[in-house]
C-alpha cells in the first residue's frame, strides 16, 4: 500500500495541478472575449484543451481523495490508469490519427492479412468508444484490401496508436492456396496524427488535382461523376487519394487533411535525418520496422518484438483485445 501510495503522489506531482489550473482560468478568460469564436477554428482547439484540462483535473482530485481514504483495489485502479495517461506528453497525443494499412507483397494473402487487421483495429477503435471514417480504400481484385485509410476521433487516440507503426507479420496456412502451404505475409501499419496546422504554408500553386470515378461494385450505385480525388504536393511528390465519400468537396476536405499529415511526417522524418534521435517517439512508416508477429501456425502466438510481449489468444487479438501489447509500448517509451 505504501508503495502504490508513493507511485500516487509521483503521479501528482509530474500533473503539475497549479500549472494546469492557471491554463484552465487563461482558456476561461479568452472565452469570454465576445472575438473568441471569430477564428473557429482556434477556438475549438482552445475548448477542446479546456476540455481535457478539466477532465485530468478531476481525475487528479479523485485521485488526492483516494489517497487519504481508499481501499488498495480502488487506489491501484486509479494508479495505473492515470500512470497509462503520463504517457501521453506528445504535441499530438491528446487527439485524433489517421491510420493507414498497407498490404505488403503477396498477393491475396497480403491483402486478406490487411483487412484481418483493418477489422483488428476497427474492434479495438470500438472497445475505446472512438469513432472512426474510412476515407480511402483501395480493394484487392481477389480479397481483402490493397490499402485503407482512416480517420479515427477520440482522446488520445494518437497516443495510444502512434506505437502501432510499423510492419505486421503473418504466419498462417494459406486459404488461396490448393495445397493449404504455409505462408507469411506482411502489412505496413501508418499513423499519422490529425494536425490543422504544421508550420508550413501549403500554397495552392504547389497542390496538383486530379478528379476521377470512384471505384464501385456496379449495378445502380456506380458513381456517375467524378467524386474520388488525387492530390499531388508538388513540392515533396507525396500523392493522397479519397474516394470514399459520395461527394467530391468532402473527399477534397478528407485529401487536404491527409495531405498535412504525411506533410507532418515529412517534417518529422526530415527534423530526425539531422537530429538523429527524437526519443524513440517517431517511428519511420518503412518496410523494415517489424513490430509484431502473428503466428496461426504450427502454433498460436502474437508476440511484440519491441517488449517481448506474447499471447497465445490469437482470437482475443484479432478481435481487438491488443491493449497488453500497447500498454507494455506505451511503459517503454514513455
Amino acid at each position: 500500500m505504501d508503495e502504490l501510495k508513493q507511485r500516487g503522489k509521483l503521479i501528482l506531482e509530474k500533473l503539475d495541478l497549479n500549472q494546469k489550473k492557471l491554463k484552465i482560468k487563461e482558456i476561461e478568460a479568452k472565452s469570454t472575449d465576445p472575438t473568441f469564436w471569430s477564428n473557429s477554428l482556434e477556438a475549438s482547439t482552445l475548448m477542446k484543451e479546456l476540455s481535457q484540462l478539466q477532465k485530468e483535473l478531476e481525475m487528479a482530485e479523485y485521485l488526492e481523495l483516494l489517497l487519504i481514504d481508499a481501499n488498495e483495489q480502488e487506489l491501484q485502479t486509479q494508479v495505473e490508469q492515470m500512470e497509462v495517461h503520463l504517457y501521453f506528453s506528445g504535441k499530438y497525443d491528446k487527439g485524433n490519427a489517421i491510420v493507414t494499412i498497407h498490404a505488403g507483397q503477396g498477393g491475396a494473402d497480403a491483402m486478406d492479412w490487411a483487412s484481418m487487421l483493418l477489422r483488428m483495429y476497427t474492434r479495438f477503435f470500438e472497445r475505446k468508444h472512438w469513432s472512426h471514417e474510412v476515407i480511402d480504400l483501395s480493394a484487392g481484385e481477389e480479397a481483402g484490401v490493397k490499402s485503407v485509410s482512416m480517420i479515427v476521433t477520440g482522446e488520445y487516440v494518437y497516443g495510444y496508436m502512434r506505437g502501432e507503426q510499423g510492419v505486421h507479420r503473418l504466419v498462417r496456412l494459406s486459404p488461396f492456396n490448393s495445397d493449404k502451404l504455409r505462408h507469411t505475409s506482411f502489412a505496413l501499419v501508418e499513423i499519422l496524427p490529425q494536425v490543422e496546422q504544421i508550420g508550413l504554408e501549403i500554397k495552392e500553386d504547389d497542390l496538383e488535382w486530379e478528379f476521377y470515378r470512384a471505384s464501385s461494385h456496379g449495378g445502380q450505385n456506380v458513381q456517375k461523376v467524378s467524386s474520388a480525388v488525387r492530390l499531388k504536393h508538388k513540392p515533396t511528390g507525396i500523392i493522397v487519394s479519397c474516394q470514399t465519400q459520395r461527394y467530391q468537396a468532402q473527399n477534397r476536405e478528407y485529401a487536404l487533411k491527409l495531405l498535412k499529415a504525411k506533410l507532418w511526417a515529412h517534417q518529422e522524418a526530415e527534423r530526425q535525418k539531422k537530429e538523429k534521435a527524437l526519443k524513440g517517439a517517431y517511428i519511420a512508416p518503412s518496410w523494415g520496422n517489424q513490430i509484431r508477429s502473428y503466428v496461426f501456425h504450427p502454433y498460436q502466438m502474437v508476440k511484440d518484438l519491441r517488449t517481448k510481449v506474447e499471447t497465445s489468444n490469437v482470437e482475443a487479438v484479432m478481435d481487438g483485445e491488443i491493449e497488453i501489447f500497447i500498454d507494455a509500448q506505451l511503459k517503454e517509451t514513455g
